[in-house]
């Protein structure tokens, strides 16, 4: 398994699933994009751990975990998205604790939480970015200052399966340029369905 780091692009909210957020992770060097479809607690703990100055009188479970592990002595050393099955991401946790490591199963959106709080880095592999990433042709390019976003006819899951593949490829071309990342998603996991993995 080859791995391939990851950074933490962004968060955007969803246009059509009240309460959901796309996490957006990128890798660099080939400018590809991962969203990955999140709720609204994991997103708002990712955001609070991202920006160190927002502080809550009583410390959130990420931050209890966080402490616990810190008491005991326990490391997280990586965060590994290590398996997509149909439109569902898998990953684990890396830890250790007086030598000894552990791997432990973990939800992405948790996982990004911890990793983002202990500053360790976070990994998926060639096929899953093969597979799932997004690619962005020219990260320089001037972002409109209104992206466009998508109605819920539009974007709707049904309105999706009766596009023909080569659609679909423009509409995520097109999400991907608006930074509708939760879109672009949207429309991965329609293609990957049909096992179109060409992306």
């Amino acid at each position: 398994m080859t791995k391939v780091q990851l950074f933490l692009k962004g968060l955007s909210y969803s246009q059509t699933h009240s309460g959901a957020y796309a996490l957006v992770l990128g890798e660099d060097e080939q400018n590809i994009r991962l969203p990955i479809i999140i709720g609204g607690f994991e997103a708002q703990s990712i955001a609070m751990a991202v920006e160190n100055e927002m502080k809550v009188p009583r410390p959130l479970t990420h931050d209890l975990f966080k402490k616990f592990a810190e008491t005991f002595g326990i490391e997280i050393v990586e965060v590994v998205i290590h398996k997509l099955e149909e439109g569902v991401f898998y990953s684990y946790i890396v830890c250790t604790m007086g030598g000894r490591e552990e791997i432990l199963d973990a939800r992405p959106s948790d996982a990004v939480a911890l990793a983002i709080r202990f500053n360790c880095p976070i990994y998926t592999t060639e096929e899953i970015l093969a597979k799932a990433g997004v690619v962005i042709d020219d990260p320089d390019k001037p972002k409109p200052k209104s992206a466009p976003k998508a109605s819920s006819d539009e974007s709707s899951s049904s309105n999706l399966s009766n596009k023909s593949i080569e659609q679909l490829k423009k509409m995520l071309q097109k999400a991907v340029e608006a930074e509708d990342y939760e879109y672009a998603a949207r429309i991965r996991d329609e293609m990957s369905k049909r096992g179109y993995s060409g992306m």
